[in-house]
C-alpha cells in the first residue's frame, strides 16, 4: 500500500484552522499524496482512517492516533464516512514524539483533548491559537509520551520479491496459499522470501499475513460488515480464531470496535 496508489477525491467538509482543525470525509474519500513542513497528529473521532507514507500504511480506529513527521509523504483515505481531526506540532513540540511515522493507543482524556483542539474553541478570531490550546497541547503530549506504541502500521517492503509478494495478499487478504507456493508465483524460494521479511520488516510470514489481515479487517468492520462476513474475508475459516486474533493485536473485540467506529 504504497503512496501514489490512490484516487484523489475532495473532502465533503474541511474546517481547518493554522495548527489543525477537521475534514469530514465520505467512504472512500482520498487525499493526494502530499506532504507538510510540520508534523500532524491525525484522529477519526467517526469511521477509519488509513495513512499512507513511504514507511507503510498506518490504520487509525477510534482507538489510536497516528503520528506523521514533517516532511513525510503521505495521504490519507477514510473507511465508512469518517470525521477526521489533525493537529499540527510545532517543531519545539515535536520533539517530544518520535521521528518516524506511529500509531499510539489514544485515552479517554487524550480523546477529549484531540477533539477540543480541533474545534473552533480552541482558536482566537484570527484563527490563531489560544493560551488554553497550548496548554491542552502540553497536554496532549505527555498523555502520548505515557501511552504505548501499537502495531497497526503495516509496514511497506522495497525489495521487488517482497512487493510482489505484498501485492498477491493485498489483492486477496484471504488467500491461505502457502509462502511455498507463493513463492513460485513470483519465482522466490520460501527461504529466501522468509529472509528477506525477517531482515527487512523484522516479521515472520505469518505475522505479517496476519498484520496485513487485521488492517484490511479493520477497514471492512468500519465499512459495516459484520464479524462472520469480515472474519472469511481475511482469511479465517471461523469467526472465534479471527476474534482471538483480533483482539491481541487491537486491543477490543470486533463488534466493540465496529460500534466505536460507527460513532
Amino acid at each position: 500500500m504504497p503512496v501514489g496508489r490512490q484516487s484523489p477525491s475532495s473532502p465533503q467538509t474541511l474546517h481547518l484552522w493554522p495548527s489543525g482543525g477537521v475534514h469530514v470525509w465520505p467512504s472512500g474519500g482520498t487525499s493526494s499524496a502530499h506532504s507538510h513542513p510540520r508534523g500532524h497528529l491525525v484522529y477519526a473521532a467517526r469511521g477509519v482512517l488509513s495513512v499512507h507514507t513511504e514507511e507503510g500504511t498506518s490504520v487509525v480506529p477510534a482507538n489510536r492516533v497516528a503520528w506523521t513527521p514533517g516532511g513525510f509523504t503521505h495521504y490519507h483515505r477514510a473507511h465508512g464516512d469518517t470525521d477526521m481531526r489533525i493537529l499540527f506540532l510545532t517543531a519545539a513540540q515535536a520533539r517530544l514524539v518520535p521521528s518516524r511515522p506511529s500509531v499510539f493507543t489514544v485515552s479517554d482524556l487524550a480523546r477529549e483533548v484531540l477533539l477540543t483542539l480541533t474545534g473552533p474553541r480552541s482558536y482566537e478570531a484570527d484563527g490563531h491559537a489560544s493560551a488554553a490550546q497550548a496548554r491542552l497541547v502540553r497536554v496532549l503530549i505527555d498523555e502520548l509520551d505515557q501511552a504505548h506504541e501499537q502495531p497497526l502500521q503495516l509496514p511497506e517492503p522495497h525489495d521487488d520479491r517482497l512487493r510482489a509478494l505484498a501485492q498477491l495478499l493485498y489483492d486477496d487478504p484471504a488467500d491461505n496459499t502457502s509462502l511455498t507456493e507463493l513463492g513460485r508465483t513470483i519465482g522466490a524460494s520460501a527461504r529466501t522470501l522468509s529472509r528477506l521479511l525477517r531482515d527487512e520488516l523484522g516479521l515472520t510470514f505469518y505475522q505479517w499475513r496476519t498484520h496485513l489481515r487485521i488492517c484490511h479487517a479493520l477497514i471492512l468492520l468500519a465499512e459495516g460488515h459484520d464479524t462472520t462476513h469480515t472474519a472469511h474475508a481475511c482469511g479465517w475459516s471461523n469467526p472465534s480464531s479471527f476474534i482471538t486474533a483480533f483482539t491481541a493485536l487491537v486491543g477490543t473485540t470486533p463488534g466493540r470496535y465496529r460500534s466505536s467506529s460507527s460513532g
